[in-house]
C-alpha cells in the first residue's frame, strides 16, 4: 500500500498505468505476482478474469518491472513487497526487452475497422522500440519489413508475423530473450462474435498468436489476459506449454481483485471502517480458487463516491452477451436464473472450454460463461465425475443482482403476450386495483414457476421490468429519494391527462399477512410523503398503490 498518514490519496479509478497509480493514488500492492511468475518458469501464462478486475494494471506493472529502459524504474518497486523477496528477484528488474500489446480498445462494429485498429496497435508497439528502427544490425528483409510497417503498407498476412518478427529483432539488438505481454487478447474476438465477423478475427488472431508464442526461440516468457479461454478454435494450437489460470484456480487468486484484508486496510486508511458491511453486501462475494475477492473497480469507485453504494461495475459495459443469452433462454434455464435472483443456489454442469459462438448452446455453456465473466460465483468446489464437471453456483452480491434485474426481468417482460400487457396498462390508466391484481396474478401463474420464497428485491425488479413497457408514456423512476425516504417505483406521466403512479412493495412469507402488508405499504407512501417531488412538479392527480406479494399471490391497497 502506498500512502502517508493523514494524507488521503484518491483511489485509482480507471487508471491502467502502474507508475501513475503508485505515484498519485492509493495502491494495493500486487507485486508478488512478479515473484510467482518468475518462480513458475511457465513459457506462457493465460489469466482469465472478469473485466475491470485489474488485469490491465497488472500487465502494465509487469512491463514496468521487467522492461529494460534508459530510466531506472526500480524506484517504483523499492517500497513494494517484491523488493523484499531478495537479490535474485531484484536482478530481474529492468533486465528484458518487452513487447506490450493491449487489445482492450479494439471494439468496432465490422472487421475492416477492427483490423485497422489491430494494425495500429501493432505499429504503435513497433514505434515504441525506437532503438531498432534505424539500427544497422538488421538484415535487408528486416529493414524492409520495418519500413513498410511504419508506412502502413504491410499485407494482412505479413501483419500476422508481426509478433514473431519484433521478437527476433529485439532479441538480436539486446542479445537477450524477450518478454511478451498481451492484454485482453479476446476483446476483438468477443466483438467479432457479437458483430458478425468472428471467423475473420479468429483466423487473424490464431496466426498472430501462434507466430509469437509457439516455437519462438526469442521468447523468455509470455503473459496473456482475457475473460475466456478460447481454446477449441485452436487459437493456441500446438502451444503445449500454455498454462491457463482461471477463477477456479487457487494459484494467483489474490492478484486480481481485492482480498478481504486489503479492503479492511483500505477502509481503515479512509477512516470508514463503519462501511465494511455495506462494502461486503455490494461488492464482495467472488470466489477465486478458495479466496474471497471484492470487485476492485467498484470498491475504488465506492470510496471515491463518498461511500455511497451504486452498481459501478454493471455500468461499465452494455452487457451485450447477457442480452444474447436472454434471447435464447429455455424455460428451465430461466427458472434457474430466477432462483438465483431469489438468493438461492443452483446445481449445474460446466464447460470451461466454452467459446463465444456456443455460449448459448446449453445450460453448461451459459452458466460457465456467467461464472467466468463474473456474473456468478462458485459456492462449493467443483465435483468431477466421469460424465463431466458439476458445481453449485450463486449470485455474488447486490451489484450483480442489479444486472439480473435489468436484463433477466426485461426478458421475462417480453414473454408476456399482448393481452396481458394491455391489461396491465389499462389497469394503471383506469386506476383499477382489482384489474391490476388479476393481471399480476395471471402473469405470475403462467410466466415462470419459481416465485415461492422470492424476496422484496425480486418483486421490485419484476415490477420495474413490467413497467418498462409503458416507458413511452411515463418517466419511470426506481428507488429515488422523495419526501422523508426512498420510494420503490413511480410512473410520472408525459402528458397531463394521465395520473401519476407511486408503488411501494412488500414481500411476506405467509399469505394471511398479504392484506395488512399491502396496507402498511400504502401507509408508508403517505407517512413518508413520497408524493412530494411529483407535487413539486405540479402533478395533482396521483394514484398510490401498496402491493404485497407472497409466492404467486398478490394483494393491493390503494
Amino acid at each position: 500500500m502506498t500512502g502517508k498518514k493523514n494524507v488521503s490519496l484518491p483511489c485509482a479509478v480507471g487508471s491502467t498505468s502502474y507508475i501513475d497509480t503508485v505515484k498519485n493514488s492509493y495502491y494495493v500492492d500486487k507485486t508478488l505476482l512478479i515473484r510467482d511468475l518468475i518462480d513458475d518458469h511457465a513459457a506462457v501464462t493465460l489469466f482469465t478474469r472478469p473485466r475491470r478486475f485489474g488485469k490491465t494494471l497488472a500487465v502494465d506493472m509487469l512491463k514496468v518491472f521487467f522492461e529494460k529502459t534508459d530510466e531506472d524504474n526500480s524506484v517504483y518497486f523499492r517500497d513494494k513487497k517484491i523488493w523484499d523477496c531478495g537479490e535474485f528477484y531484484r536482478k530481474q528488474q529492468g533486465a528484458y526487452p518487452v513487447i506490450y500489446i493491449t487489445f482492450k480498445d479494439v471494439k468496432f462494429d465490422n472487421w475492416k475497422d477492427s483490423l485497422e485498429a489491430i494494425r495500429l496497435v501493432i505499429r504503435d508497439e513497433y514505434m515504441r522500440h525506437a532503438e531498432i528502427l534505424s539500427w544497422d544490425g538488421l538484415d535487408v528483409v528486416e529493414k524492409d519489413y520495418l519500413d513498410r510497417m511504419q508506412k502502413g503498407t504491410l499485407s494482412n498476412v505479413e501483419y500476422t508475423r508481426a509478433l514473431l518478427n519484433l521478437s527476433r529483432m529485439l532479441e538480436k539488438y539486446h542479445n537477450k530473450k524477450i518478454v511478451v505481454l498481451i492484454d485482453e487478447y479476446d476483446t476483438p474476438i468477443q466483438q467479432g462474435h457479437s458483430k458478425g465477423f468472428y471467423n475473420e478475427v479468429i483466423t487473424f488472431m490464431r496466426n498472430f498468436m501462434s507466430g509469437g508464442l509457439k516455437d519462438n526461440l526469442a521468447l523468455a516468457f509470455g503473459v496473456l489476459t482475457g475473460i475466456l479461454r478460447v481454446s477449441k478454435e485452436n487459437l493456441f494450437s500446438g502451444l503445449n506449454n500454455l498454462v491457463v489460470n482461471s477463477v477456479l484456480d487457487e494459484k494467483y487468486s489474490e492478484y486480481f481483485g481485492f482480498t478481504s484484508d486489503e479492503v479492511t486496510t483500505m477502509a481503515a486508511y479512509y477512516g470508514r471502517e463503519d462501511k465494511l458491511n455495506e462494502l461486503q453486501e455490494w461488492y464482495d462475494g467472488y470466489l477465486f480458487g478458495n479466496r474471497e475477492i471484492y470487485n476492485p473497480w467498484s470498491v475504488a469507485n465506492y470510496f471515491n463516491n463518498e461511500c455511497k453504494p451504486r452498481p459501478f461495475w454493471t455500468n461499465t459495459s452494455d452487457n451485450e452477451i447477457i442480452r444474447e443469452i436472454m434471447r435464447t433462454l429455455t424455460p428451465e434455464i430461466a427458472d434457474d436464473l430466477i432462483l438465483l435472483m431469489q438468493g438461492k443456489h443452483v446445481q449445474t454442469s460446466l464447460n470451461m472450454d466454452v467459446i463465444y459462438p456456443r455460449i448459448t448452446d446449453g445450460a453448461d455453456s451459459i452458466f460457465s460463461f456467467l461464472l467466468m465473466a463474473g456474473y456468478l460465483k462458485p459456492v462449493k468446489e467443483a465435483i468431477e465425475t466421469e460424465i463431466g464437471t458439476f458445481m453449485e453456483l450463486a449470485l455474488p452480491n447486490k451489484e450483480i443482482r442489479r444486472v439480473y434485474n435489468s436484463e433477466i426481468l426485461f426478458w421475462l417482460k417480453n414473454t408476456l403476450d399482448g393481452n396481458v400487457m394491455a391489461d396491465l396498462e389499462k389497469a394503471l390508466y383506469l386506476n383499477d386495483g382489482d384489474r391490476l391484481k388479476a393481471t399480476l396474478r395471471k402473469y405470475m401463474l403462467t410466466c415462470v414457476s419459481c416465485f415461492d420464497g422470492a424476496s422484496e428485491g425480486f418483486y421490485h425488479g419484476m415490477m420495474l421490468g413490467l413497467s418498462a413497457g409503458a416507458s413511452d408514456r411515463y418517466y419511470i423512476r426506481s428507488n429515488r429519494e422523495s419526501g422523508d425516504g426512498r420510494f420503490d417505483l413511480t410512473l410520472e406521466p408525459k402528458t397531463a391527462s394521465m395520473p401519476a403512479i407511486i408503488m411501494e412493495f412488500k414481500a411476506v412469507k405467509e399469505e394471511k399477512m398479504l392484506t395488512s402488508s399491502a396496507c402498511e405499504a400504502l401507509k408508508q407512501i403517505e407517512d413518508k410523503h413520497y408524493d412530494t417531488d411529483l407535487k413539486d412538479r405540479g402533478i395533482k392527480e396521483i394514484s398510490k398503490y401498496g402491493i404485497a406479494f407472497c409466492g404467486k399471490k398478490v394483494e393491493i391497497a390503494m
